[in-house]
């Protein structure tokens, strides 16, 4: 039918929002701004246009005809990307400012959560470094998490098991401003124990759809170990939350989430990324994001059937409810591994020349998602980014996913390639039904 889209970012999940709209039978053109060296294979990349040059990016959507601008990552949208198109007209996908908020401020969530009893961790927050640091000291039971307030892409959070631990994160966020104005303010909160699940849904502000449940895993070395990165890998569906499960998370945390930012007035039209822990007692949020989650987003949309065009347009559009069922999920399980650059999340060096993503993906069921990967003058495609690659597999079971996706790993080549070995070994020996 003609339509255009434009899908706003540059990493793994844009490239799988990328490659789901361009399956829809009503889209034409899909456009990426900026893009990288893997979604052009299924996109018009647009290098020169940024995700924070608002007035450029709507200029374009309405020279072009644009019938719909989706949003990836969190930096525009907590940015006001979404006030600025809906001011112009513009049908987009992702929230507000004022919506997104939900991801930009720690302090804000919890606020909310509180006030609308939404299931979460008891937590304190501190503007002034020598509170918090009182507070730090008079603590009897660890570990503890320290968050900071904004958005520090995925690491602006520190599990600390003793006393010198929390200080040194405190430091590190309040003094020495790792995390810039993100850590301006804090948030401490009790240690949640359990499995962690990551739940979305695609809204309008009214009605919900809920997307293919995932589990990723932060951690950047084997068995949850060590700091914190953007995401190693995820797989879809996630065991722990299927079933009588997933009907009490969206009956005690997805129902009123939405009620709480309608009575706060904020009209929510976007995705509502929940990072959950499923204690003992139940459910409880981890925290919210205002996009989809990266690299949730390529395991999940890999197993999506019909038009996610129509779907996100509903939404941006406010007419979710025509909708008269949600897509169709594929059975099977997807697995994701993600290659990055030795070093990350730390220091790393980029610009090494890769090699294998073509063989990989002649494998069944393999998809390689790219997320720091940039083309060469020479036509190569050469390292961009600390995490660089997302290899997806589909299987007829978490082994058959699993063995896929890490055999595709196994072809592809670049020097200091990072990858854990344990993804989705949790799922392994579960049942999961769908």
């Amino acid at each position: 039918m003609n339509k255009k889209v434009l899908v706003i970012g540059s990493g793994g999940r844009e490239h799988a929002l990328c490659a789901a709209l361009a399956r829809s039978p009503q889209v034409q053109t899909v456009y990426c701004a900026p893009g990288n060296g893997g979604i052009e294979a299924v996109a018009t990349c647009l290098p020169d246009l940024l995700v924070g040059d608002f007035d450029r990016l709507a200029s374009f959507v309405e020279a072009e005809g644009v019938d719909l601008t989706v949003v990836g990552p969190e930096v525009p949208l907590v940015g006001g990307i979404g006030d600025h198109f809906q001011e112009r007209g513009l049908a987009v996908f992702g929230p507000t400012q004022a919506g997104a908020q939900l991801e930009g401020s720690k302090a804000f969530a919890k606020k909310l959560m509180a006030r609308h009893n939404v299931p979460t961790a008891a937590y304190v927050e501190f503007s002034e470094y020598a509170a918090a640091k009182a507070h730090i000291e008079e603590l009897e039971y660890w570990p503890v998490v320290l968050k900071a307030d904004g958005i520090a892409a995925g690491k602006g959070v520190v599990i600390c098991h003793s006393r010198e631990e929390a200080l040194d994160a405190l430091h590190e966020m309040m003094i020495e401003e790792r995390f810039g104005a993100a850590g301006a303010k804090i948030v401490i909160e009790e240690f949640l124990r359990g499995e962690e699940a990551s739940i979305h849904i695609i809204t309008d502000g009214q009605t919900m759809l809920m997307l293919p449940t995932a589990q990723d895993h932060k951690a950047i070395h084997d068995g949850d170990q060590g700091p914190n990165t953007g995401g190693m890998g995820a797989y879809s569906p996630a065991p722990v939350v299927e079933g009588e499960m997933l009907a009490k998370i969206e009956r005690d945390i997805l129902v009123p989430i939405l009620d709480a930012l309608r009575h706060e007035g904020i009209e929510y039209r976007g995705a509502i990324f929940a990072g959950l822990m499923i204690t003992k007692g139940g459910p409880r949020v981890v925290e919210f994001n205002a996009r989809f989650g990266d690299p949730e987003s390529e395991v999940m949309f890999p197993r999506l059937r019909g038009d996610l065009y129509e779907i996100l347009h509903t939404a941006a559009t406010g007419r979710l409810s025509d909708l008269e069922e949600g897509p169709e999920v594929d059975p099977r399980p997807c697995v994701g591994v993600v290659m990055a650059s030795g070093g990350y999340p730390g220091s790393y060096q980029a610009g090494k020349p890769m090699y294998g993503m073509e063989e990989a993906e002649q494998l069944e069921g393999v998809t390689v998602f790219h997320a720091g990967t940039r083309r060469r003058d020479d036509g190569g495609l050469s390292t961009s980014g600390g995490r660089v690659l997302c290899v997806s597999a589909l299987g007829e079971g978490f082994q058959e996913a699993r063995d896929r996706a890490y055999d595709a790993t196994s072809l592809i080549r670049f020097e200091g390639a990072y990858k854990r070995g344990d993804i989705a070994q949790r799922a392994l020996g579960r049942s999961a039904t769908r």
